[in-house]
């Protein structure tokens, strides 16, 4: 096994690259990805001078699995999906992956299994068997209700009676997914030993599955109600999750990684807490390292919207945290058509990279944003995923981003030999690897620019995040500035949100090292370096900018961690 060199905290520093590996590479002609064909892909992730230029890769699940989520629903956390290949092909990934640079993270479900792991299987069995209690069982109310009121995210009722036992199983979200008890000491040992498992394996973090589900108020009172739409969001999650009980498990968890400051903890949270997803860091030294901030990602291409999000998610982070910049994952519509809606999808996505690779954090790509690969056009009769068949066609699911990689302009794209397991995203005969790798001027040159200047850049790696105030509307501008040893590197990043080109000034009052400095990069791709000042300086439609200010020397330090 190949190991990178342990580098403490190396996530601050690094690009990170999510691949659905349904989605990726099929190597074997049945139309699906799997590990053999991700690694017959790494060099063009990198390892070479023409590489895409990512740190680590985040996969999807690749566990076991019945397939009622996707891997979502686990049934033997140690071991490969026979789909996706074998523990030999993860190993020979790991490997290889680590000779080009490329850390691997895990997805790691922690609130729930399938139905169908042994665990389950022996718990439903009996009232009295061992693991009984190791998931939430209750008795239900009279005439065959459920124990309360609680909703499952996916739909209907999270409780489930066992004809058996007679019983009621809770699951947070489909009745195929029964929740784990993490009170019970037993559960936090079997999943602990799992994550020694695939750290003996090599592998460099885990993204933590729904993380703020852990925790249950086991008295089961009723979640209060509230007027919406879908039967989830009819009632206020107060009891369900976002508890106390999930805090010390995540604190376990982190004490139980000690010895390991190399392996990160990353965390998808859906939190209405009014901490928000920044509380699943704990003190910021005890929890997880990273919290995906949604907010982002569900929001509407608006600037007012954007400036705050941006100023609150940073600010949210404790000393010790870490942020991830995320605008697209594999459970939303890819965000070139979520800005994009009543607008240019293209220069809104080219913007949004802008800002991907300059907000303070980590960037995680999804696989193929970096081609503006559009979400798929799919039929009824295309789905796979049971959520998007459930609510087809009043909303739009998640099997549109989730098409296949287009590598080129070839029969099926070369992902495949065989008619894929999703449609091939319309545009991929112009959307694709090859033909962008030819055109400087495409998506794919402008990330690998952007990827090549945050790597060699002090100041948008490590710099501090500072709004900056603008005359002129529709215009979001802020500077990372990074200080050491006598000189300062400053970076001033502004985008025109609106379709017309817009003149800009910054306000007089404004602190930044200089007001004059080169426009090293623009989201608009004819548009060279050229000397930039800050009393006048003019934005394309939906254009985005990078701006280097001179350097100079300063009297005093700064914290470059502003919390």
């Amino acid at each position: 096994m190949t190991r990178i060199h342990p580098d403490p905290h190396w996530w601050e520093s690094a690009i990170v690259y999510q691949i659905y590996p349904w989605s990726f590479q099929d190597s074997n002609g049945d139309g699906a990805g799997d590990l053999p064909g991700i690694i017959s892909r790494l060099d063009y992730l990198n390892g070479t001078s023409d590489s895409l230029g990512v740190d680590a890769i985040w996969l999807s699940p690749i566990y076991p699995s019945p397939m009622d989520d996707f891997g979502y629903d686990v049934m033997d956390y140690c071991a490969i999906d026979p789909r996706f290949g074998t523990l030999a092909d993860f190993d020979r990934l790991i490997s290889e992956a680590h000779r080009r640079g490329i850390r691997i993270v895990m997805d790691l479900v922690l609130n729930h299994t399938s139905d169908q792991h042994p665990w389950f299987v022996e718990s439903r069995s009996s009232r009295t068997s061992p693991k009984r209690d190791w998931y939430y069982w209750a008795a239900g109310k009279t005439g065959h209700r459920p124990p309360n009121n609680w909703a499952a995210r996916f739909g209907g009722s999270a409780w489930t009676r066992d004809p058996h036992t007679g019983q009621y199983y809770l699951h947070s979200f489909l009745s195929q997914q029964p929740d784990l008890n993490w009170t019970n000491p037993a559960v936090r040992d079997a999943i602990f030993d799992v994550v020694r498992f695939w750290l003996d394996r090599g592998v460099d973090g885990f993204r933590l599955d729904a993380i703020n589900w852990l925790g249950k108020d086991t008295n089961w009172p009723d979640n209060p109600r509230r007027l919406a739409w879908r039967s989830y969001y009819r009632q206020v999650h107060l009891y369900d999750r976002d508890q106390p009980q999930t805090h010390a498990a995540l604190r376990a968890l982190r004490a139980a990684l000690k010895d390991r400051t190399d392996i990160l903890l990353v965390g998808e949270a859906s939190s209405d807490t009014p901490g928000g997803p920044a509380a699943f860091y704990g003190t910021g030294s005890d929890e997880l390292h990273e919290v995906f901030d949604f907010r982002l990602l569900r929001s509407s291409w608006d600037l007012n919207a954007f400036r705050r999000l941006i100023y609150e998610s940073d600010r949210a982070v404790p000393h010790g945290g870490w942020p991830p910049v995320v605008f697209s994952n594999h459970d939303q519509s890819r965000h070139i058509d979520r800005y994009g809606k009543n607008g240019d999808p293209v220069r809104r996505a080219r913007a949004a990279a802008l800002l991907l690779f300059t907000l303070r954090g980590t960037p995680f790509l999804y696989y193929g944003e970096e081609l503006g690969l559009r979400d798929g056009t799919l039929r009824r009769s295309d789905l796979r995923d049971p959520y998007t068949i459930r609510y087809w066609p009043w909303k739009a699911g998640r099997d549109p981003a989730r098409t296949p990689m287009p590598w080129d302009d070839s029969p099926q794209a070369g992902f495949t030999t065989d008619k894929p397991w999703l449609p091939l995203s319309p545009d991929w005969p112009q959307t694709n690897v090859a033909w962008e790798q030819k055109h400087r001027g495409s998506m794919l040159s402008l990330y690998k620019q952007l990827i090549r200047l945050k790597r060699t850049s002090r100041a948008l790696t490590s710099g501090i995040y500072q709004p900056v105030e603008v005359e002129g509307r529709e215009c979001l501008a802020y500077q990372r500035v990074f200080q050491s040893e006598g000189q300062t590197e400053a970076m001033l990043i502004a985008l025109n949100f609106s379709a017309r080109e817009q003149t800009f000034s910054l306000l007089e009052t404004v602190s930044i090292p200089t007001r004059t400095g080169t426009l090293i990069l623009s989201t608009h791709p004819r548009r060279g370096e050229e000397t930039w000042t800050a009393d006048r300086f003019r934005l394309g439609p939906d254009e985005g900018i990078i701006v280097r200010l001179e350097s100079h020397a300063h009297a005093s330090s700064l914290d470059n961690d502003p919390r």
